[in-house]
C-alpha cells in the first residue's frame, strides 16, 4: 500500500463509522435490549443488561478483540452517543469471547512502513479521539477485563476509572516488543498515576506480564475473581452505581479527574466546593435526603 492509499484509507474508514450510524435516532432503552443508536455498528456491541447501566463488548473474538480502524471509529462513536444518554448512568467495557483486548491488530500494523508521518499521524489521531471520547464520559466507566489485556488494550482498560479482572487474565504493556513506544494510547500518562512512575517504567521497558493478582496488589485492578462471575460482578458493581442520583455520581467523577492534577490542596477544595453548592439545590439531593432521613426515622422508631 501507498503512502497516499494509507492516508485515504484512514480518511474512508473514519467515514464508513459515520455513515453506520447516520440518521440513528435516540430515545428511550428497554432494559436487556440492544442499544438502537448504534445497532448497525460490526466491531461494537452495546446492550442494556439492567437500568441505567451499558455494557459496551469489543467485538472481534477471532482476533481476541484487536483494534483496528473501524473498531477505533466505532468505540468513539458509541462513548460519544452515551455520553449524550441521561438514561445510561453507568458503562461497562468488556471483550467478547476469551480475550479483553490484544492492542492494534498486527496485520494491520504491517501497513506502518507504508504510512509515512502523515498517514501515521492520521491512525493516532484516529485512536487518541477514541481515547479522549471514553475518557470523558461523564458517566463513570467500568472494565471487565475477562482475558488478555495487550498493548492498547491495556489502555483501554486504564481508561476506565474503575477495573475488575479475572484471576487467569492478564495485562501486558507490550509496544516495545514490535519496536514501538510505550508511550502510546495515553499509556505513559495514565499508569505512572495508577501505579506509580518506578514501576510504570518496568512495565513499559520489559513488556512483561501482570497476573491478576499482582494486578489488584499494585493497584492496576480493584478486584480479581473468577472468569466465570466476573461479568456478573462488574455489572452488579455497575448497578450499585447506577442506584445513586446521577449527578452526584457525575460530579464525584469529575472532582477526581480535576483534582487528580490540581496543583494544591486549595485547588481542590475549590473544585469540591462549587460542585456541592450545585447539588444542594438539585431535586435529586432533596429526595435522597428526604429518603434517608425518613429511613433513619423508621430505624430509631422500631428500636424504641
Amino acid at each position: 500500500m501507498s503512502r497516499q492509499a494509507a492516508v485515504e484509507a484512514a480518511a474512508v474508514e473514519a467515514a464508513a463509522v459515520e455513515a453506520a450510524v447516520d440518521g440513528s435516532a435516540s430515545g428511550e432503552h428497554r432494559s436487556g435490549g440492544p442499544h438502537p443508536d448504534l445497532a448497525q455498528l460490526s466491531t461494537v456491541r452495546v446492550d442494556r443488561p439492567r437500568p441505567g447501566v451499558a455494557l459496551v463488548r469489543l467485538h472481534r473474538p477471532e482476533r481476541l478483540n484487536a483494534l483496528d480502524r473501524r473498531m477505533l471509529g466505532e468505540l468513539r462513536t458509541v462513548a460519544e452517543r452515551l455520553a449524550e444518554d441521561s438514561s445510561v448512568r453507568a458503562v461497562v467495557l468488556t471483550g467478547t469471547g476469551r480475550g479483553f483486548c490484544s492492542g492494534y491488530d498486527l496485520d494491520g500494523a504491517a501497513e506502518f512502513p507504508a504510512l509515512g508521518a502523515t498517514g501515521g499521524l492520521a491512525l493516532q489521531d484516529l485512536a487518541n479521539r477514541m481515547l479522549l471520547a471514553l475518557h470523558t464520559l461523564p458517566q463513570p466507566l467500568l472494565a471487565a477485563v475477562g482475558g488478555p489485556a495487550i498493548g492498547g488494550g491495556v489502555s483501554l482498560a486504564l481508561v476506565a476509572d474503575i477495573r475488575t479482572v479475572a484471576l487467569d487474565a492478564y495485562f501486558q504493556v507490550a509496544f516495545v516488543r514490535i519496536g514501538m513506544s510505550g508511550g502510546d494510547l495515553g499509556a505513559s500518562w495514565l499508569l505512572p498515576r495508577i501505579v506509580g512512575r518506578g514501576l510504570a517504567a518496568e512495565l513499559m521497558y520489559t513488556a512483561r506480564p501482570v497476573g491478576a493478582e499482582e494486578a489488584v496488589r499494585i493497584g492496576l485492578a480493584n478486584r480479581a475473581v473468577p472468569a466465570d462471575r466476573l461479568l456478573a460482578e462488574t455489572l452488579d458493581l455497575a448497578g450499585q452505581i447506577a442506584a445513586h442520583p446521577p449527578l452526584g455520581v457525575q460530579l464525584s467523577k469529575r472532582a477526581l479527574a480535576a483534582s487528580t492534577d490540581a496543583p494544591s490542596l486549595w485547588s481542590a477544595l475549590e473544585t469540591e466546593a462549587r460542585g456541592q453548592a450545585l447539588l444542594m439545590g438539585h431535586p435529586d439531593t432533596a429526595a435522597a435526603v428526604a429518603s434517608l432521613r425518613a429511613s433513619l426515622a423508621a430505624t430509631r422508631a422500631a428500636g424504641t
